[in-house]
């Protein structure tokens, strides 16, 4: 047997147990996603009632099961996904602050989505002006 297999068979037997423990742990995540999903279903259901705060943390549940899918497709998790997942929940949490919080608060917050959204264009800038964002090869 050759020598240089005997070394790289630890390092593929490791490698195959990271890659099926991320599995396990996408597949954990797209089940409590969907579990948080029925949950939040069935309180809009109870309330009878559909505020913007519940379309707001739907559209956070579809972005993380995206995240999983394109996961599960391309083996690559593209950064800006979790970005967008930020830049909403960060959005929810300003259209649910109260009025009794200080005003500086407002601006931190625009500030740091301002700062998800121009770090989501220089990760996905091209040269020539165009961005990677949902734009054919």
């Amino acid at each position: 047997m050759d020598l240089s297999k005997q070394q790289q068979s630890p390092n593929a037997l490791v490698g195959r147990f990271i890659h099926a423990l991320e599995n396990v742990f996408l597949l954990a995540i797209g089940l409590f996603t969907i579990a948080a999903v029925g949950q939040e279903i069935l309180t809009i259901i109870d309330g009878r009632t559909v505020a913007l705060k519940d379309l707001l943390l739907m559209f956070i549940y579809v972005e993380v099961l995206a995240m999983v899918g394109v996961y599960y497709d391309s083996h690559q998790i593209p950064i800006t996904l979790p970005l967008f997942i930020a830049i909403t929940a960060l959005s929810r949490l300003v259209i649910l602050q109260g009025k009794d919080q200080p005003p500086v608060n407002l601006l931190y917050e625009s500030g740091a989505i301002l700062l998800l959204a121009v770090a989501c264009v220089v990760i996905t800038w091209r040269p020539g002006g165009k961005t990677g964002l949902g734009e054919g090869p």
